[in-house]
Parts: C-alpha cells; sequence; structure tokens
C-alpha cells in the first residue's frame, strides 16, 4: 500500500482526532504523521513490545495497535497520549486502514497479487480467482528478471528499475529487500534465453550509464502461467547463486544456461562429499598447486588439445605433458582421456560448489 494514501488519510483524519497520529511500517520507521516533521522517524522496538501486550501497547506516552492482529509484520497505527481515549482512537485507526488496505491490495494492486504468488504465500487454487477478480491475464508468457544490485545509490533501486519497464500495466516490480528487486515481465511465446539474457544485458547497460550503479541479473525461463511464477522465481534466484558460484564474472546468469552447475547446486552436501572423496585419493586435489589448475582450466578452454594448449600457455608442448603427466600420478585421472577430463572438470566444480556453501532457496 503506497505511503502517500496512508499520509493523505492521517492529514484528512488529524483535525478530527486532534492529537498525533501515524503510521509506522514493517520497518519500524514513521512512514505518515500528522506532525509532518517526524516521517521518517525510526521506533525500534514497538514491534517486539507490542507483540507481548496485544491489543495495544502504551510507549513513552504514545499508544501503539497492529493494524492486523494476525499479522505482526504489517503496519502499525499510534496515537499520541496513553489513556483510554487513545487507545479507542488507534482502534478506530486500525480498523480505517486495514479495511482501506484490504481494498486496496485486492481490487487495485496487481503487485501485491503477483508478490504473493512469486512468494508462495496464495494456494494455487486461489490464484484463478483472484486472477478474475483483479481482471489479470493469467494465461500470457512471462520471465522473472531478479536483480541484486552492488551498493547503494542516490535513487532507490525500485524506482531504478521501474524507469525501465515500458509498459506499466503487463510489467511489475516488486521490491524483495532493499538490494533486492523482481522484475516480473510478459513476454512472447517464442522468446528463447538468448533474448532473455540481451534484454538483461541492455537493462544493466542502461542501469551504468544512467544511474552509475551496478547490478547482477538473475534469469528464469519462461512461464505461461500465473501459477509458474513461483517456480521461475525460483530459478532467477537460483541462476544467481549458482552464477556467483561458478562464473562469478558474469553480470547476467540464465537459468537455462546454467548447464552441469545446476544440477551440482541441486546436490545434497554429503553426496558432493562422498563424490570427491571417491574421485581423488586423499589430499591429492589440495596438492595441486595454482598453476596447474590454470593448466587444467586452459586445457579444458581448448577442447583438451595439447597443442592448442600449450600455444596458448606460452609453454613447450613436451611441459604441457610434464604437467599432465604430474596430475595423472596424483590424481589417477589422465586429462587426455575425456571420460576422466569430465570426471576432473565436474570434481573441481563440485569442490568449487562446497567451499562456497551457498545459501539454498
Amino acid at each position: 500500500m503506497s505511503n502517500r494514501l496512508f499520509q493523505t488519510v492521517v492529514h484528512q483524519m488529524k483535525d478530527v482526532i486532534g492529537r498525533t497520529i501515524g503510521v509506522i511500517d514493517e520497518n519500524e520507521i514513521i512512514v505518515a504523521c500528522s506532525d509532518l516533521g517526524r516521517i521518517g522517524e525510526s521506533r525500534q522496538n514497538v514491534r517486539s513490545e507490542l507483540i507481548l501486550s496485544l491489543p495495544c501497547a502504551v510507549i513513552d506516552d504514545t499508544t501503539y495497535r497492529f493494524v492486523s492482529e494476525t499479522e505482526k509484520n504489517d503496519c502499525i497505527v499510534f496515537a499520541e497520549g496513553a489513556d483510554a481515549e487513545a487507545a479507542k482512537t488507534t482502534e478506530i485507526l486500525a480498523i480505517t486502514f486495514g479495511n482501506i488496505k484490504a481494498l486496496y491490495d485486492d481490487k487495485y494492486d496487481k503487485g501485491s497479487f503477483i508478490k504473493n504468488i512469486i512468494l508462495d504465500n496464495i494456494l494455487p487454487s486461489d490464484i484463478y480467482i483472484k486472477s478474475n477478480e483483479l481482471h489479470f491475464n493469467s494465461e500470457e508468457c512471462r520471465a522473472v528478471f531478479d536483480l541484486k544490485f552492488q551498493g547503494g545509490g542516490e535513487t532507490p533501486p525500485a524506482e531504478i528499475v521501474q524507469s525501465f519497464v515500458t509498459d506499466k500495466t503487463k510489467d511489475y516490480v516488486i521490491s524483495i529487500g532493499e538490494q533486492d528487486i523482481v522484475l516480473v515481465k510478459e513476454v512472447s511465446p517464442d522468446t528463447d534465453a538468448e533474448a532473455l539474457e540481451k534484454m538483461g544485458q541492455d537493462m544493466l547497460a542502461g542501469i551504468s550509464e544512467t544511474y552509475k550503479t551496478k547490478a547482477v541479473i538473475g534469469i528464469s525461463s519462461v512461464v505461461d502461467t500465473l501459477k509458474d511464477l513461483a517456480k521461475a522465481y525460483k530459478e532467477a534466484r537460483i541462476a544467481l547463486e549458482v552464477g556467483k558460484v561458478f562464473d562469478i564474472e558474469k553480470p547476467v546468469m540464465s537459468y537455462e544456461d546454467l548447464g552441469i552447475g545446476r544440477l551440482i547446486y541441486q546436490l545434497p552436501s554429503t553426496l558432493c562429499d562422498i563424490f570427491l572423496q571417491e574421485v581423488f585419493k586423499k589430499g591429492s586435489l589440495e596438492s595441486l598447486d595454482k598453476e596447474t589448475l590454470m593448466t587444467v582450466q586452459s586445457f579444458f578452454e581448448n577442447n583438451l588439445n595439447v597443442s592448442e594448449t600449450s600455444r596458448k600457455l606460452f609453454v613447450h608442448r613436451n611441459t604441457l605433458v610434464y604437467r599432465l603427466e604430474k596430475i595423472r600420478k596424483l590424481t589417477g585421472l589422465d586429462l587426455r582421456e575425456f571420460d576422466h577430463a569430465v570426471t576432473f572438470k565436474v570434481a573441481l566444480m563440485v569442490k568449487k560448489y562446497l567451499t562456497s556453501k551457498p545459501t539454498k532457496f
């Protein structure tokens, strides 16, 4: 619900109520108040105190009450005073804002509906009903872009992403966190991963050029129903996480292009440990120095071609063969053989995955 709408209602009620009133958001910041000078002030610990003192709490001669007693992360209303009149005033405010918020969210705020879908906060059976109530086209193709901004700037990240939305009736910008913004974008049915990645690259270029800030993007596959947006959001987040683990230099990661990294990411850590123990002799992987690992990486990049790899590394062919033989003796894997090379490549990725200890979603 818009803070501007909160402030409009508070302004209309202040003369009737005759005492300072206002609204605190989920971050415990005053977002609307009859005393304009107090907007933006922090009210830390009010939420925890209120939970212990339901239905209302008196702190420093001010009475506080949740807009909804069933949603402890919802907004809080307050009224100046510690008397019965202040308690009655907060009750009136809670009923007023609760009804306005319900009407706003249910009838007009499609973004709230989309957010509930991607966060899996709505039953699949209710999605179709709610989409009809909101006159929502539920069968269009959509993709999810998860943007994580790096560092702060003058313009809030949500506003930055919103500036790149060309059709605000079809695309939705959703704030998941201060630096974590989701764009749910309507696309044509024939849009492929390459086209989505190009959209992401263009957006990052615009963000960098216009706002002088940086971000990374994870992109889902295309889904053709609203109920699949939760899956798409998870794909976009996995793309970001897998990209961070296996391809950290790439700012745009598409779920469909993750390859074997996507498979490794979804394996249990215990299974990964067992795999490494089976592939490598004890301590053999750790005994490989940085130069040897760089040689292996170049060998893979040059399709296991000894001549081409030695040329790229500016070393004699025999030197490269010696290094590969050293690896064979240490690990038992001859990288000149395709099957052994694949096993070694996967094992290195598994090791990197375990070292990173990513957070799963």
